[in-house]
């Protein structure tokens, strides 16, 4: 793309011409650097956006320490010859997006305004995420590829996959294979094994890590309907609530030796399959009455004194932490294993915060490292009435949280030490599917979940009119009419869209929305689904941009060690095959 400077308004600006923009890159090993390249070069030559912000800020600077993983700086001088440079590769990935959102459409070209631009951009916390529950209801692949694409677009950067609940088991499983194939809701609704490394290999190219959970004891009645001799209370009817917080009831036997051996198995099979070095165990929300009634729980600490169903859900958690250490392993664990049951479990063991906000701090207090989730700033599945016909209408967790809860909880609220907020990596908005499906993912989590993503990382923002013209259905958090002053300046615009938006009625308008958004801000016409053009997996290319005959390297990063840590965060990275598997744990492994 020809790059060259243009003078509007008094303001130097950038024009990117389609007819010879490249990305290129001195660094040409890096499959996730290569991936980044293909999709950013086919995103901003046909990507056709009017943003209605008029950045004129100078230097820009973040919050976040310049030791992180992700860490960056992008100059774009009023020449054009845009220069990108990263410690790693997805700092690299970073530095493209942000790039992408640089570039605005004005009278029909393409421009980067108010040229010359700096920014030296890094994370204030090292762990942004969602959890996606996939067993209350089934997301099938590409629904999760287009969350991972949006997740890129916000920078965020995990992806906990809580894999299976008490409803179903829908991942495919070669030690017990009867657990899908009793536990599955169909055969079209299972993740293979193929599916999952696509899955993983699709984030990791979009700097986003998959983080695993397999929740057990509790929410396991699903394990039941293949393994009945395994389980506790399993489906108690009709006082259910006795046992469980939602039907079906069903916990794994913490008393039976079988049952230990079963999670030992789960673990095994699945930490091989999933690579990053967390492993989510769960723990959360065991209920007692459901354990205090099961007769081989009752005759066993009977018979051995001294032990007590709250000892036993204790030697559970430890054996389960020390299986996960002998695997290779990071454990992270709901607060209840912690803070409700008295487990003390190593240092580097990370738990997640759900009950309130006050939980990150007696988190932090007794030296563990915390990830933020309360249910009442961060679950997105709420307020909309409960599922439950005997629950008068409304859920435990309502009300719904709008973005404006969202953007003003902060996670260090009261914790004043920075040696403790150093232990907070940051939080985890979350998406449990009893109302949710691939059809509402979208709106469900955005844009609310970028509200999240920017106080997770204190950067800038666009509206949610850039994620919809990328194919993310975020729904609309005020009136059109709020914005036409801003983004509709031209009236043959505005009509334009309003007659595509009104062509087919009004119960068309929410398949059009889309196709509208596009023909304002969107993909160039005839060109709005990205497809790889290296036939290899997920994309292989190559990064940097500028003029194609200028042969300089105007992105690099450091690749002269093999590992290195983050003073911030504790967080480590392992280079393995000329990539980087990077995680927020206190160790590597190559």
């Amino acid at each position: 793309m020809s790059v060259s400077a243009i003078a509007e308004d008094g303001k130097i600006g950038v024009e990117i011409k389609r007819s010879d923009f490249m990305i290129k890159s001195n660094v040409t090993s890096s499959s996730v650097i290569n991936a980044a390249i293909e999709r950013y070069q086919y995103l901003i030559e046909h990507e056709y956006y009017e943003s209605p912000i008029d950045r004129d800020s100078g230097t820009l600077k973040t919050m976040g320490s310049i030791y992180s993983l992700e860490s960056y700086t992008l100059d774009v001088p009023a020449d054009g010859k845009a220069c990108i440079v990263a410690k790693t590769p997805f700092g690299a990935v970073r530095a493209l997006e942000t790039f992408s959102q640089l570039v605005t459409a004005n009278s029909g070209r393409k421009v980067i305004r108010n040229a010359p631009v700096k920014i030296s951009d890094t994370p204030k916390f090292s762990h942004r995420g969602i959890l996606l529950d996939t067993s209350r209801n089934f997301f099938h692949v590409d629904a999760i590829l287009r969350t991972l694409d949006a997740m890129a677009y916000n920078k965020l950067n995990v992806l906990h996959w809580h894999v299976v609940d008490a409803f179903s088991w829908p991942i495919e499983s070669k030690i017990h294979p009867e657990l899908t194939e009793k536990g599955a809701y169909t055969l079209d609704m299972r993740y293979s094994y193929e599916d999952v490394k696509k899955i993983i290999t699709y984030a990791k190219n979009r700097a986003v890590r998959i983080i695993p959970e397999f929740d057990m004891p509790g929410h396991t009645y699903i394990i039941g309907e293949s393994h009945p001799e395994l389980m506790a209370c399993m489906n108690k009817q009709p006082n259910w609530d006795k046992y469980t917080a939602e039907p079906p009831s069903g916990q794994l036997n913490i008393a039976d030796p079988r049952a230990i051996s079963f999670a030992f198995d789960i673990m095994a099979e699945y930490s091989r399959l999933f690579v990053d070095l967390q492993y989510h165990m769960g723990g959360g929300a065991l209920n007692l009455d459901c354990f205090g009634e099961e007769p081989t729980i009752e005759m066993y600490v009977r018979d051995h004194p001294g032990e007590s169903v709250d000892s036993l859900i204790v030697g559970w958690s430890t054996q389960m932490a020390n299986k996960l250490d002998d695997l290779g392993k990071i454990p992270m664990v709901w607060e209840d294993t912690i803070l409700s049951h008295n487990f003390t479990a190593r240092n580097t063991t990370i738990v997640q915060a759900w009950i309130n906000e006050d939980s990150v701090g007696k988190i932090v207090d007794r030296g563990y490292r915390a990830v933020a989730s309360p249910w009442n700033k961060y679950y997105l599945d709420c307020g909309h009435g409960s599922w439950l016909s005997d629950f008068g209408g409304t859920s435990w967790c309502d009300p719904y949280k709008g973005w404006q809860t969202i953007y003003t909880y902060d996670p260090l609220a009261n914790i004043t030490d920075p040696i403790k907020q150093k232990l907070v990596l940051g939080g985890e908005v979350a998406l449990f599917s009893s109302q949710s499906d691939e059809t509402t993912i979208d709106r469900n989590l955005w844009p609310r979940a970028s509200a999240f993503a920017e106080v997770m990382w204190t950067g800038n923002i666009d509206p949610r009119f850039r994620m919809v013209a990328r194919g993310i259905m975020a729904e609309p958090l005020q009136p059109l009419w709020c914005f036409l002053d801003h983004i509709f300046q031209r009236e043959k615009t505005l009509r334009k869209f309003l007659d595509a938006l009104h062509s087919d009625g009004l119960v068309a308008q929410e398949a059009r929305l889309g196709n509208a958004h596009k023909q304002l801000y969107g993909m160039d016409e005839g060109t709005d689904t990205y497809v790889p053009t290296s036939g290899a997996g997920d994309s292989k290319v190559s990064t940097s941009r500028v003029r194609p005959e200028n042969t300089a390297t105007y992105f690099t990063y450091n690749n002269s060690y093999s590992q290195q840590q983050d003073n911030a965060s504790g967080a480590q990275f392992s280079r393995v095959d000329d990539d980087y598997i990077f995680e927020s744990g206190a160790r590597a492994r190559v």
